[in-house]
């Protein structure tokens, strides 16, 4: 794999996982991420690597100057061939609980922190006809209660690339939308959670309360994950959508049914013209 990677969120979960086996496959890997630590243990395993290379770059995609530095750091690679986007956190509570300043931080860091990492490599990835992988969740389709914020900042992430996928179709530059179920990272055990009010404890109380409990076995093994991203970048037709993960699936798939028979039900329904509205 002669190839030029970058990687967001490249020193836990998903990131850290594609990151290993990228610098297995011989490519230079941009790592980014805000944990020196974690960044100066990628630098060692591409040691071990036959031809793999880490540019480690300790960044938090928030920073005014995110994009500039990520773009310095692609010219230095001479160019780039796949963009893992990969950074992001989730936030769980009742849409009314979630005070400004908390939702504004999560879609500065899941939105547009995603778009100041494309804006700072697509000029690269589109001189190699390259690849870009943009990491959403199964509930970037849909939201439970308590995920109105998370979800809506995913769904934004979907649309986006959905966008982009049909601006760059004349360019040969491929975009796949990567949807996880719940799979056992880091990401599952660091959520920002509001605890919900008396009003809400039946519904967000609920579903938290319940997905606390869910058993181990219920959390996927990441690594399925690793290995979807890894596939669909080798694919010369890749998918704009990749469920990974059984629960992924079959949430989506009931979703999308829901929506289509609401669909189906309101179809018909009344329009009032314009100028006979009362």
């Amino acid at each position: 794999m002669s190839s030029t990677w970058l990687i967001t969120g490249a020193t836990s979960g998903f990131g850290r996982l594609v990151a290993g086996r990228a610098l297995a496959g011989g490519a230079h890997v941009i790592a980014v991420g805000r944990r020196r630590d974690r960044l100066a243990e990628l630098a060692e395993l591409a040691e071990s690597a036959p031809h793999g290379q880490v540019t480690p770059v300790a960044l938090d995609l928030t920073a005014p100057d995110a994009q500039d530095v990520l773009a310095e750091a692609v010219r230095s690679a001479g160019g780039l061939d796949v963009l893992v986007n990969n950074a992001g956190y989730g936030l769980f509570g009742a849409v009314e609980q979630i005070d400004a300043d908390t939702a504004r931080a999560v879609f500065d860091t899941n939105v547009l922190a995603n778009l100041a990492v494309l804006r700072a490599t697509l000029p690269a990835l589109r001189a190699a006809r390259g690849r870009i992988l943009q990491t959403s969740s199964l509930i970037g389709q849909f939201a439970w209660p308590s995920s109105g914020l998370y979800a809506a900042s995913k769904g934004a992430v979907e649309l986006i690339s959905e966008a982009l996928a049909h601006e760059l179709a004349p360019t040969g530059v491929k975009v796949t939308i990567i949807e996880p179920g719940t799979y056992a990272t880091e990401f599952s055990t660091s959520l920002q959670v509001i605890a919900p009010n008396d009003v809400y404890l039946p519904t967000v109380g609920r579903f938290l309360t319940d997905f606390a409990a869910l058993p181990p076995q219920a959390f996927g093994d990441p690594e399925t994950v690793a290995d979807a991203i890894m596939a669909v970048a080798e694919l010369d037709e890749p998918p704009l959508r990749l469920a990974v993960g059984a629960d992924a699936v079959e949430h989506i798939r009931a979703s999308l049914r829901s929506r289509l028979a609401e669909l189906d039900r309101w179809e018909s329904f009344p329009r009032v013209p314009v100028g006979e509205r009362a």
